[in-house]
Parts: C-alpha cells; structure tokens; sequence
C-alpha cells in the first residue's frame, strides 16, 4: 500500500542570475515523492496561484497541483498545517532550506512542531514504507549514509545528496491543473518590519595544505576527518549533554 505523500515546494532562485526558478531541494522532494507515491503524490505551494515557475514543477509529470493563495509577507506555517491536516498526509517532504524569502531552513521545523510530528533531516532516499515504518537513508559529509527506521507520519527534508529531479517538460506543465484555495491569512508581524538587502560572501578560512605528493593529497582529500578530542554521549542526561555543549562552545570561544 503506497504511503499518502505531500511534497511541499517554493520559488527558489538562481545563485548567479537572480532568476526565479524551481528550488533545486524542493525539485529533489518532489521526484523522491513521486517515486514513493507515483501519480498519487499531492504537491502543494503557499503564495501566487499565478507565479509562472509553478508550472517547471508541474513539468515534472503533474496532472494537478495545490496551490494556497496567500500574500508574500502572510505566514504560511498555518495554511500548510491546516492542508496536511486535511489530506490525512503521512509524509511530508520539503526541501532542507528554500532559496528566496528568510532561506533560515526553519519552516520545516515550526511545522512539524505545529503538527506534532516528528522531523527527519537531510534525507538521502526513503527505501520502503511497510506497516506504518518507513526505512530512510540520511545523507552524512564524505558521502556516507545512515540508516533509521522512522514511523509514520513524519517530515523530511531532503538533501542535494538525493537522487536529482527530472527534467521539466513544457507541454505537461501547460496541461498540469493549478487547484487554487483561498486560505486565511495569518500576518507575519516580524516580517513586515523586515528589509532585505543582497547577502555578502562570508570570508573564507585559508586552507593550508601540508601535503607535497600526489598520493598525499589524495589521502588528504579522501580521509574521514579525525576528531581527537571528540566525545560521544549516548548515555548521559540532556544536562550533561547540555552542559558539554556549553563548555565547548566556551572553549572554541563561539561564547565569551
């Protein structure tokens, strides 16, 4: 039995040019759904029913998508809550940030903290869904996976290290059906007071590299990196983790 799925996308924005265009996490959450659910799969957006980029997702092989109309600057924690409410969705899969707007990566968190739904982050792939657990890849640095078992229903958020969406076909996306909802609007009063100017580069660490051979910087580049003084706790209490946080923090002088 195929899992009730919803893919939740955004506007994103091209890094070099500006331009709008499907966000590259969202695409990535969208074909991991459409192989979870196939055509079953609900693809829902909360903004302009009339913004054009909607159709490079419905180009995927929509027949329809959901689109929540609400202004820019409205919140749209809760007209998302109230959908997948009343899809009786099992999960919810988004991208790990948006690429336009606050980009801070938080919607996915404030929503299943909204839902009261447990969240998995940087997903790699979703292998299987059987009695109500759903056995999920996350993506680890190095290219490394790991393996969780998660019950349904949950939130993910997928990673660049999933597998990359198809291409967007024209002559689908015109046909695709845009299923428009008026919903009511929550303001976002923190927003309004906002004002966004562009980001600047953050300076880069000089890399200083030690390695004179070929074969040196190979095992350089490849190596797992090697925390000496790292310490895993798994048994002690959330103060004592707390607490190691805290000191470490103080220790790399992040707190002073």
């Amino acid at each position: 039995m195929q899992p009730n799925v919803i893919s939740l996308v955004s506007i994103g924005r091209h890094p070099q040019s500006g331009r709008a265009r499907r966000s590259e996490q969202d695409a990535r959450a969208l074909e991991l759904g459409l192989k979870l659910s196939g055509t079953n799969l609900r693809v829902a957006h909360a903004g302009n029913p009339q913004d054009a980029v909607l159709r490079q997702y419905a180009g995927m092989g929509l027949k329809e998508m959901t689109v929540l109309k609400q202004s820019v600057e409205v919140d749209v924690i809760p007209s998302l809550r109230h959908y997948i409410e009343s899809q009786s969705a099992q999960i919810a899969l988004l991208g790990v940030r948006s690429e336009s707007g606050e980009s801070s990566g938080m919607v996915p968190y404030i929503l299943a903290e909204s839902l009261g739904w447990p969240i998995v982050s940087r997903v790699a792939d979703i292998v299987s869904v059987e009695n109500g657990i759903a056995e999920v890849l996350l993506a680890l640095p190095r290219g490394q996976r790991r393996a969780v078992s998660v019950r349904l229903p949950f939130i993910a958020t997928v990673d660049n290290a999933a597998p990359a969406p198809r291409q967007t076909a024209y002559g689908p996306a015109q046909r695709a059906k845009i299923d428009v909802i008026d919903v009511p609007e929550v303001q976002d009063e923190l927003r309004v007071n906002w004002s966004e100017a562009p980001a600047k580069p953050r300076p880069k660490r000089l890399k200083v590299v030690k390695a004179k051979t070929a074969a040196e910087r190979f095992k350089a580049a490849t190596a797992k990196a090697q925390g000496g003084s790292g310490k895993v706790m798994s048994d002690e209490s959330a103060e004592e983790k707390a607490q190691a946080i805290f000191d470490l923090l103080i220790e790399e002088k992040v707190i002073r």
